[in-house]
């Protein structure tokens, strides 16, 4: 049923939203005129005089980084230069582990406040609760620190202590707790039975996200009778992206026949297909996928594979439309150079490159009245510099990231639990794949 990708295939998981091929070859090139050699040697002199003359000392190689990162950074939103740190941390978010405490967090009144703890982790053994403060991380005030600053204090080595001083309402002074790290293991995919209908959110692509899908629906399925499962949705909305192969695997599992994606290079022969092979992990059952303007890259990919084959019906607004792939090359001091070299295609042959995957049901989700006129709508055609889709249009991609923290203001949903029981009906769903166009 699924096909392991030999092709290793990493995107950024925060905030860039790119996919990634880990590669260590180096690749032929033209050779550089005479007249880029001479900019060069202007560079060069440039670079000395600021390192000899300017008013305070520069760090050397902070000058050389920042140059390589606007060298990048004029080619196109998602090509960078990411040093021995920045790489670790991209491999650190790919593998879906780390070494921390275990605790979902996030930032208010100046503290860190755990939104809960995960359990049989380091944290939920040591007594944190959700709604702590987290006023201290080992003896110095968390005030002043940005939520990232915070959160890289209590990440680090396994079997290292921590020590954490607690504000909890109700306590009448600070908890001090000592911590042991641990590994910490971060579920890719989050599942639940709504009723009669299973419902998976796919939150990341990373090296666990196939296994977690398979894991959930054999949840589900022990939960619901299969005669009383009417189907599934597949929550996409606000996931970056991540592993292509795992974007495969997920499409894979639930598609019979055709192909996935295809990746086109600079040149010709550096197009690579990549083809679903039978077995369908949930027996055929309506698949309803939701996707908003959170929804990247990786993501898209599945979104539009499932679409263009007809096994499920897209619902929700247009995604982010981010489809160029970007190959991590391994660099000196184990530093890595991300350039985008491919765009992908889905299986109708579309580059949602600026353009984004178009749902079969448009669903708006309304904004509650605080957020209203200060959410900007997310999408690659916003972004600077960004590569033009063959298709884009002033159009452009992407719309509202907002999901609602709870299942019955969540519009969207309900419109597709209501679709799979029948309550409501559309005529692109159910989707059939067997009016699929498939390519030869």
């Amino acid at each position: 049923m699924i096909r392991r990708a030999s092709l290793v295939i990493v995107g950024a998981l925060m905030g860039a939203t790119a996919m990634s091929v880990i590669n260590t070859v180096t690749l032929p090139a033209e050779a550089a005129g005479s007249s880029t050699y001479r900019e060069l040697s202007i560079f060069g002199d440039v670079f000395e005089r600021v390192r000899a003359q300017y008013v305070t000392p520069p760090k050397e190689d902070q000058l050389i980084e920042n140059a390589i990162n606007g060298m990048l950074s004029s080619l196109d939103p998602h090509s960078s230069y990411m040093n021995a740190k920045d790489a670790e941390d991209m491999r650190t978010q790919t593998r879906g582990e780390f070494g921390g405490l275990g605790i979902e967090v996030t930032m208010e009144d100046e503290l860190v406040k755990v939104i809960t703890p995960i359990d049989d982790t380091p944290a939920a053994r040591a007594g944190v609760l959700a709604g702590d403060f987290i006023a201290k991380i080992d003896g110095a005030d968390v005030r002043g620190l940005k939520l990232e600053e915070a959160v890289e204090k209590m990440r680090g080595a396994v079997n290292t202590p921590i020590k954490l001083t607690l504000i909890r309402k109700g306590a009448d002074k600070p908890i001090e707790l000592t911590i042991m790290r641990d590994i910490i293991a971060v579920k890719a995919v989050k599942s639940r039975v709504e009723g009669d209908v299973g419902y998976l959110r796919v939150i990341s692509f990373t090296e666990k996200t196939y296994d977690d899908l398979e894991a959930a629906i054999t949840k589900i399925k022990e939960e619901v009778p299969a005669d009383k499962l009417k189907g599934y949705v597949l929550d996409l909305r606000l996931n970056p992206g991540g592993l292509l192969d795992q974007a495969i695997n997920v499409s894979d599992a639930f598609l019979e026949r055709g192909e996935v994606v295809s990746t086109r290079g600079r040149n010709e022969d550096e197009t690579r297909r990549f083809n679903a092979t039978p077995g369908d992990i949930v027996d055929g059952k309506p698949v309803i996928v939701m996707v908003n303007g959170g929804s990247a890259s990786a993501s898209e990919i599945v979104a539009g594979a499932l679409q263009d084959l007809r096994r499920a019906t897209v619902l929700g607004t247009r995604s982010f439309g981010k489809g160029s792939v970007q190959t991590i090359i391994p660099m000196g001091e184990a530093g890595a150079l991300r350039l985008t070299t491919a765009l992908y295609y889905t299986p109708s042959g579309k580059s949602i490159q600026g353009t984004g995957i178009t749902p079969d049901i448009t669903v708006e989700q309304p904004l509650p009245p605080e957020l209203q006129g200060k959410l900007e709508n997310a999408s690659e055609s916003s972004l600077r510099g960004h590569i033009q889709g063959q298709s884009e249009t002033e159009t452009g991609s992407g719309s509202s990231a907002y999901v609602p923290p709870e299942a019955k203001d969540d519009v969207q949903l309900q419109y597709a639990l209501e679709l799979l029981r029948g309550q409501k009906t559309d005529p692109s769903f159910p989707a059939n794949p067997e009016k699929a166009e498939l390519k030869k």
